[in-house]
């Protein structure tokens, strides 16, 4: 009988929490509690409290990546920044992952954050404890969203690079999205074969995956093989001037031939970008107690 290869466990991801948080730090008239002005005015939306006994968002990122079989958690960071170290080394490490930190030096943009967890990263997949089982596959996902366990455990059981592609009503009906703002997300392209064809950021109302049917969407849930470091490394500058992430994957795409699995899913997530999603969010997390 033939044996066929298991397919390899990603139990390392990264978060991205270097964003220096523009819009949680412009005063759009919702009211916060005393206790969450300071993380809301240091644009620290991971930070800002949101569950019962002033939980913060991460809390519940990190047990939701726990429930879906990660094991180790990188974040990427600002230099000299102490307040997730101090939270995540000293004053509630998680029982059930291990935290390890990497440094961006400057906000220059998603794929110049990922490819400075590289060290991180390679650690985590080598250091046969806790790690990713001997996979060089790792997540990555954004500090301040909280994706439900059940994405996180599609992508580490993926087998290979992918990411979840949300439906975009799902999205509204079970997140905290409205309709227009989840149009200002980037929309996928997807064969039929379920994988990825092309990323499209802000689209225009007309374009062809705005009015199709449905509506697939990236919310930077994602698995990367270690090589999409190499992409990010060869990454141009946008328009913008920064180095996006959507970049290294078309290179991946197109010049190294990589597949990306596009896990479609009809589920919510949660979204703290601005102080107006502070109060819907911590509605949406009453008496839910993370276990990190």
């Amino acid at each position: 009988m033939e044996l066929r290869p298991v397919p390899s466990r990603a139990t390392a991801a990264v978060i991205l929490a270097r964003g220096l948080g523009t819009r949680m730090r412009v005063d759009d008239g919702a009211l916060l509690a005393p206790t969450q002005l300071p993380a809301a005015a240091a644009g620290a939306k991971g930070l800002i409290p949101v569950g019962e006994g002033g939980r913060p968002l991460l809390d519940f990122v990190l047990s939701e990546l726990a429930d879906g079989g990660v094991r180790d958690v990188v974040f990427v960071v600002a230099p000299g920044e102490n307040a997730v170290r101090e939270r995540y080394l000293s004053v509630a490490p998680p029982e059930r992952l291990g935290i390890r930190f990497a440094e961006q030096r400057e906000p220059r943009g998603t794929s110049d954050a990922l490819l400075a967890a590289r060290e991180a990263v390679e650690a985590c997949a080598g250091s046969g404890i806790r790690g990713s089982g001997g996979s060089g596959d790792f997540l990555m996902l954004n500090a301040d969203n909280l994706y439900p366990a059940a994405s996180v455990a599609a992508l580490v059981e993926l087998g290979g690079p992918g990411l979840v592609a949300f439906q975009a009503d799902a999205l509204v009906t079970q997140g905290n999205i409205d309709r227009g703002r989840v149009m200002q997300f980037a929309l996928l392209d997807i064969a039929p074969d379920d994988t990825l064809s092309e990323i499209v950021e802000k689209p225009w109302p007309t374009h062809p995956l705005v009015t199709a049917p449905e509506q697939w969407v990236s919310m930077n849930l994602w698995r990367f093989s270690s090589a999409i470091f190499d992409d990010c490394a060869a990454v141009r500058p946008s328009v913008r001037g920064e180095f996006e992430l959507a970049d290294a994957v078309r290179l991946a795409i197109v010049a190294r031939g990589e597949r990306f699995r596009a896990v479609r899913q009809r589920l919510g997530v949660l979204d703290l970008s601005r102080r107006s999603d502070v109060a819907l969010v911590q509605a949406r997390l009453a008496g839910r107690v993370p276990r990190p």
